[in-house]
């Protein structure tokens, strides 16, 4: 990080960390010139503020939604010796944060340093100790061709299965409801009603504050557009579809006594076929705009990381298919195998790279939302 002590609006304020010291002085600059009110959620919210704390540049840093916006319209960018880059320094705040507020917190640098390798080694060796649990119990089992309900459970037992991955689910939503509790007091803990937060999952699923005030998103260059925001919503729909349909699929197993495989036409494999194809575009589409994007807007210290979470979707979506198309053939054992194993370690990494973000975000845009609200009923000052 560059010196700041020659920039315009060098802060005297003690921060936990450099770039939470940089953030504070671009928000001072920023809130002195506020061209940028229009474009997102964060300037209004900065403008509610005359000091930030930690908690408050951690809260802007998940309300930005890196759409690059104020990076092209601002007078103050590089090469400007004020070198003013929101979100550059946001999102290194940003991915700091996931770090800061991770549980538990041994395992945050860990996953950033080497999250791809992590996930992917993790994944194949969940896979080869499943293919090797069936093969030395039965080993034409996992080469064999296996049709009808309970074929999956051939090559190892559903309890075992459901025990396996039912752990590592829970575990993944413990560790996040952790981190995400932690945010939220560090965010001031604000009392949100059923109005802010209908509000706030309304911005999130559709992606509001990605528009850059209407005319899109910066990628590789200042022409504006939207393919972030596509490829955002067939990742986000394509996960939820599919986790509907594992939903479904678990009621007919314990409700209604029917175990899976099932027939395509029924509704969990409608819902992961739709949900699948989603996760095969989305993550796709979003690799190849974080590809082209402009190196000055984005953390590229981070690209392990960020990348392993795409990477694991489109990689749970792949092997899903791939497993339906030929789950009665002989590569059913092995495809599952390697299906279970990518879904393993999609779930242990969840609570440690990008998956966050979504949940930090959605928190963010609560307290915004409450935030426009005490402006609209004049009680500002109790926020």
């Amino acid at each position: 990080m560059q010196d700041n002590s020659a920039r315009a609006g060098t802060t005297l304020t003690a921060h936990a960390t450099p770039i939470l010291a940089e953030a504070d002085r671009l928000m001072t600059v920023c809130n002195s010139c506020r061209y940028c009110e229009g474009l997102c959620a964060v300037f209004p919210a900065m403008e509610m503020r005359r000091s930030f704390g930690d908690g408050d540049l951690n809260y802007l840093a998940n309300l930005c939604h890196g759409c690059g916006a104020c990076y092209a319209d601002c007078q103050f960018a590089p090469p400007h010796e004020f070198h003013v880059n929101v979100p550059k320094t946001l999102a290194i705040a940003r991915a700091e944060s996931y770090a800061a507020y991770a549980w538990p917190r041994a395992f945050s640098g860990l996953f950033a340093r080497n999250g791809l390798a992590i996930a992917i080694i993790a994944a194949l060796s969940v896979a080869a100790f499943i293919a090797g649990f069936a093969a030395w119990n039965d080993p034409p089992v996992l080469l064999g061709s296996h049709e009808g309900p309970g074929a999956f459970y051939r090559l190892m037992p559903h309890d075992w299965m459901a025990g396996i991955f039912g752990a590592a689910f829970l575990y993944a939503v413990v560790a996040m409801a952790m981190g995400a509790l932690a945010f939220w007091r560090d965010i001031g803990r604000p009392e949100a009603g059923l109005g802010e937060v209908g509000r706030a999952a309304g911005d999130a699923a559709t992606l509001r504050y990605l528009d850059g005030g209407g005319v899109g998103c910066m990628n590789e260059d200042e022409k504006p557009t939207d393919n972030r925001r596509l490829h955002h919503h067939l990742t986000f729909y394509g996960f939820l579809l599919c986790f509907a349909s594992t939903s479904v699929a678990t009621g007919y197993h314990y409700l209604l006594g029917m175990q899976a495989p099932y027939p395509w036409y029924d509704l969990p494999v409608l819902l992961g076929t739709a949900g699948g194809i989603g996760l095969l575009i989305g993550p796709a589409g979003l690799l190849a705009a974080k590809m082209r994007r402009d190196p000055a807007l984005v953390d590229e210290s981070r690209w392990g990381m960020e990348v392993a979470f795409l990477v694991m979707l489109f990689l749970t979506a792949l092997t899903g298919l791939a497993l339906l198309v030929l789950r009665a053939t002989p590569a059913m054992g092995l495809l599952l195998a390697l299906h279970l194993g990518v879904v393993f370690s999609l779930f242990v990494t969840m609570p440690y790279g990008r998956f966050v973000h979504g949940l930090y975000r959605f928190l963010a845009l609560v307290r915004y939302a409450r935030e426009r609200r005490m402006i609209a009923d004049g009680t500002a000052g109790e926020a």
